[in-house]
């Protein structure tokens, strides 16, 4: 074996063993902000209101068990440890949302999951938004999330609102991707199968509806936040 295929083994070796996050070195490991909130605890509010014909009465919980998951300390790349209040009003510091199908309600890209819009003033974050899907279309059939699914999801979203960007390692709960580990949420199949028949008719006028209403939200919303942030 000469050097040259010596170095080349090697570094396979290093590439096998060693993590995407470790290669890129902690101190590049990639944030929006290094500490994004100036006060604790954090509040969040899950919108249970303005849901979704496929929403599940399930998901809050993955919710708190993403909560959860970045206060025992995640993945390990926040330099705080975040805590976390559930509140019962929408101006919280983090308002957290579903809708049908993303690309139909928001015009995201096809393959769009969820999303995190951070407000930043003064270098830290005002407030954050996260909106997920409760589903998307596999071929040409529409299936919806299940809980674990969900729960990885709002993990990640969860991780932008604390100032986390993607991470290169496909470990990590920050890499840009999810895996459908389940396809229907039996609990939701359950309660919505005689509605089934009508909610294919209606779906196109209801996510028309939804989206329509989610944008005049956020219009309102934004005048409101760019008026007071310019006090």
């Amino acid at each position: 074996m000469n050097v040259r295929t010596a170095v080349i083994a090697a570094l396979l070796i290093i590439a096998i063993v060693t993590p995407g996050s470790a290669l890129l070195g902690e101190k590049e490991y990639p944030k929006f902000l290094e500490e994004p909130w100036d006060h604790s605890p954090i509040t969040v509010y899950i919108d249970e209101q303005n849901i979704p014909p496929h929403y599940s009465p399930t998901y809050p919980a993955t919710v708190v068990n993403a909560m959860e998951y970045w206060e025992n300390g995640g993945n390990g790349k926040l330099s705080y440890t975040p805590v976390f209040e559930l509140v019962n009003t929408n101006d919280a510091d983090i308002y957290i949302m579903w809708v049908e199908n993303m690309e139909e309600v928001t015009g995201a890209e096809k393959g769009v999951a969820g999303f995190c819009r951070p407000m930043v003033a003064n270098g830290r974050y005002v407030r954050a938004d996260i909106v997920m899907e409760v589903g998307d279309y596999r071929g040409y059939s529409w299936q919806q999330y299940g809980d674990a699914n969900m729960e990885q999801l709002v993990t990640h979203e969860l991780g932008h609102a604390l100032g986390l960007g993607h991470s290169n390692d496909p470990r990590d709960i920050m890499y840009p991707t999810y895996e459908q580990r389940e396809n229907i949420n039996p609990l939701l199949v359950e309660t919505t199968y005689p509605l089934i028949i009508i909610a294919v008719l209606i779906a196109i006028g209801i996510s028309g509806y939804l989206g329509v209403g989610w944008l005049r939200y956020h219009k309102r919303r934004q005048k409101l936040e760019d008026k007071l942030l310019k006090k």
